[in-house]
Parts: C-alpha cells; structure tokens; sequence
C-alpha cells in the first residue's frame, strides 16, 4: 500500500512558521513510529495571489481534490485589503470548503489543567473543560443566493440569504450525532427556531434524525443566543454542540477564548468518505495569520501542531498516536514551556516557536 498522502499549504504571515514545526512532526512519525506519510506541498491565500492573480490556483485545487488531507496554515493579511472581495485571500480558504464539500467543521475547546488560569473565566468553570462545536460549514447566510450590495430608491441595501436544505441539515446532525458516540452521547442543537424559519427547519430535521437513528444520544434544542451565554456560564454542561454556519463561527470562537488562547485550538472540516474510505478532509489551526507578529518567532505552533493530531484521528484512524501527541503537547506546558501568547501577569521569559516545537519532539522522545 501507497503512503497516505498530505497536502500542506502552509499560507501567509504565520502560517509558515507554524507549518515548520508540523513538518517536523510529521517526519518524526516516519522515523520514530512507522507512519510515513507522502507530502507535497502548494501556496493558498495572498501568497497564491501574488504568485498567480488568484488566492487558489486550480492545479492546487486539484491536488487537494487528490490527497488524503490538507493541512492549511494561515491566510491574509493588511498586505491584501485592498483587493477586489473576489480575490482577496480569504477566498482560497473558502473555495477549499466548498469544492471538496466539507460540511462539518470540527472546533474542539479543551482546556489543559496547566492553563486553566489563562481562561478569562474562572478556574471551577473552565477546568477540565472538553467540548467540541460541530459548525455547518459549506450553506447558510455565507453562501446563500441571493447577495450582494443594491441601490433600492436613493439608498443602497445589503442582502444575505440564509438558506438551507433538508440534506444539508441531516448529514451535519449525523455527523454531531456520530462523534457524540466516541464521545459523552450528548449532542445540544443550536439554532433560532423563534424568529427564523430556517431554525424552524433545522430543529425538525434534527429531531427526525435522532428519533429515527441516533435514540441513544441524549438530544437537547437551545436558542443560539442563549447559548451563547450557557458557554461563558456553565460551559462544562456541553458535549457536543451542532449548529449552522453562522451561529457556529460566533459560537466556535466564544468557545475558543474559555481555553485562555486562540493560539491553543485546532480545526477539522470534514466531508463525505472518499473511494478509499478516509474523509474529505482539511485540517487547520483556529487562530488567523497574526501579520503583527509574523517573522519574530513568536507564533504558538499548538493549535496547528493538534490539527495534525485531529487528521491522525479522523483521517487515519490513528486515534492512540493522536492521544500520544495530545499528550506530549499537555506535558510540555505541565512542565512550564510557555510562547508569548501564554505568558500569564506574572509574565516571564517566553520560548520561541521553534523552541516549542523542540519540546514536543522531546516529549514525543520520552513516550516511545
């Protein structure tokens, strides 16, 4: 059998830094674990652009359309303000999810015990914190027809549509349903069903899946506001949570802040199993391509680093290798190895972002 295969588009500002100590990992697995994996690597966002006129070239559309899993780094930056809405960098990112049709982006909010002082909440509150947010990713208000920006009388409109289909509910509830099993079997739904009719439908199809195929999940509906405040309040309450495009981009990064850093939280967007089984697939950190810091050595390589971790997981089936890099990442900050981005009021001396990467492969050496 063939190797699997990895496209890495490492992106703009941080995003090649981060990528670097990934690479790394992904060669350590080789070495040290028998899991070689076959990479090729491409340009996405506005280094795409300055290379080709466009954010994503369609030979690397095409690649990507080919490998087992993308792993994406980090696009834009001030650089591309200015560019026509069609072609700024953001756009790669977005042709990515949709031509490869992944519906179900995955956004995990775990809380290490080492930094369970970061969170802007209290530690009761925020410790030993694990959810995961289920988001619609390829519908909705993002994509929905029709849109634009129209003069109406002497005054200009700007509409959105939040549009969704029966199919498009189901097959992202089946998902939420199916990680609720290999997790704590509840999933809470999330939608506004009291003012917007495409809430209306979304509870329906949800409670249609679950009576017909999922009875064993325990299933709870909540308005998206409300909960909104349930996950500064009481968040631990949570398992799973499924909601739209929309509501899941604000809901995910509310989320993101209880962990105490962006610079700590990985994504997955899955889609439908491929010819060999594996998912569509693109993995990538939560966090955007701070151009501020870009080039100092500052950039916390986490949050890519266990986007690797979630592609070893849900791409691989290499759930006991992915439990042993979570782990080496949690021992490295036990142990005190903090980026910037972590350092707490009493301040200290950060690491650089090689210098994180250099920890986790020691604490990689040590499990062996």
């Amino acid at each position: 059998m063939s190797n699997p295969s990895l496209l890495i588009l490492a992106g703009d500002g941080i995003g090649p830094e981060v990528m670097n100590e990934v690479k790394r990992i992904i060669t350590w697995y080789g070495d040290k674990r028998d899991m070689p994996f076959d990479v090729t690597e491409d340009l996405v966002g506005g280094c795409a652009y300055d290379k080709h006129g466009t954010p994503l070239h369609d030979d690397t559309m095409a690649k990507a359309q080919e490998v087992d899993a993308v792993l994406l780094g980090a696009v834009g930056g001030p650089k591309y303000d200015d560019l026509d809405f069609s072609v700024k960098p953001e756009r790669g990112l977005l042709r990515l999810r949709k031509e490869m049709d992944l519906f179900s982006n995955l956004r995990p909010a775990q809380c290490f015990d080492a930094l369970a002082d970061f969170s802007s909440l209290k530690r009761d509150i925020v410790a030993g914190l694990d959810i995961m947010i289920v988001r619609e990713l390829t519908s909705g208000v993002y994509f929905g027809e029709p849109r634009g920006i129209h003069v109406e009388g002497n005054e200009r409109v700007g509409v959105n549509t939040q549009r969704y289909t029966e199919s498009e509910i189901a097959r992202v509830a089946r998902s939420a349903f199916e990680l609720a099993r290999r997790r704590n079997n509840k999933v809470c739904s999330m939608e506004k069903a009291n003012v917007m009719e495409s809430g209306v439908l979304w509870r329906q199809v949800v409670t249609e899946i679950h009576e017909k195929e999922y009875s064993d999940v325990q299933l709870s509906h909540m308005y998206a506001d409300n909960g909104a405040m349930q996950l500064v309040r009481n968040p631990k309450q949570f398992d799973v949570i499924v909601t739209d495009n929309l509501f899941g981009d604000l809901l995910s990064d509310a989320a993101a802040m209880l962990t105490g850093s962006l610079g700590m939280l990985p994504s997955a967007s899955l889609g439908l199993p491929m010819a060999n089984g594996r998912p569509k697939a693109l993995y990538e950190p939560v966090h955007g391509s701070a151009p501020d810091i870009t080039g100092q050595g500052k950039a916390n390589p986490i949050a890519c680093i266990l986007s690797f971790a979630m592609a070893l997981r849900y791409s691989f089936d290499a759930g006991a290798e992915a439990d042993r890099l979570e782990a080496a990442v949690e021992k490295v900050l036990a142990d005190g190895a903090r980026t910037a981005d972590l350092l707490g009021p009493e301040g200290g001396s950060p690491i650089s972002t090689t210098e994180m990467g250099d920890a986790i492969l020691a604490a990689l050496d040590a499990s062996l």
